[in-house]
C-alpha cells in the first residue's frame, strides 16, 4: 500500500481542495454549495487569512487541515486556531488526521506559537476521541460564547 503524504497546500490546490471542503461544510449540515466553498478559499489564500495543508495519496486529495493565525494577550505570544480538520470517508482510519494535526503543530511551533485551539460538535465523538489519543485537553476553566453580528444591531438601541 503506497503512502500518503501531508504538504502545505497552495493556490494551485484549490480545485483539488473545494470538493472535500465542500463535503466538510456539509458534514456540519450545511447545503453543498461547490462556488462559494471555492471563492472562500480562494479568499483565504489571496489575503494569506490561513494555512492549509494537505493529504495526498495516488494523486487524490484525501484529507485537510486549516489554521487560522491568532494571538494571546496574556501569553503575549502567537496562536492557532484550528478551524477545519477533514478526511474523506474512504480514506479514514488510516493515520491521515493525526498526519495532518502533526503537521500543524509542526508549523506552528515553527512560528513561535504557545498553542493550537480548536472546537468540535458536542455529538462529533469520533473527532473527540482523535483529539484524545493526539494530546488535546477539553478546556474546563473557560465557555465559549458566540454573538452573531446582527445581534449588536439590538445592543446600540
Amino acid at each position: 500500500m503506497k503512502p500518503f503524504a501531508v504538504r502545505q497546500a497552495t493556490l494551485s490546490d484549490l480545485e483539488a481542495l473545494m470538493p472535500l471542503f465542500d463535503s466538510y461544510r456539509r458534514f456540519y449540515g450545511k447545503p453543498s454549495d461547490p462556488n462559494a466553498a471555492k471563492s472562500f478559499l480562494r479568499d483565504r489564500f489571496e489575503h494569506g487569512e490561513s494555512v492549509l495543508f494537505l493529504a495526498e495519496k495516488d494523486n487524490r486529495t484525501t484529507g485537510f487541515v486549516q489554521l487560522y493565525p491568532s494571538f494571546s494577550s496574556v501569553s503575549l505570544a502567537r496562536t492557532f486556531i484550528l478551524n477545519d480538520l477533514f478526511v474523506d470517508a474512504g480514506f479514514r482510519r488510516q493515520g491521515i488526521a493525526g498526519r495532518l494535526i502533526a503537521a500543524a503543530v509542526e508549523y506552528a511551533a515553527s512560528l513561535g506559537a504557545v498553542r493550537l485551539t480548536l472546537s468540535t460538535a458536542v455529538i462529533n465523538t469520533e473527532a473527540q476521541g482523535l483529539y484524545r489519543t493526539t494530546g488535546w485537553t477539553r478546556d474546563e476553566q473557560f465557555y465559549v460564547y458566540h454573538l452573531p453580528i446582527p445581534a449588536i444591531e439590538l445592543l446600540s438601541e
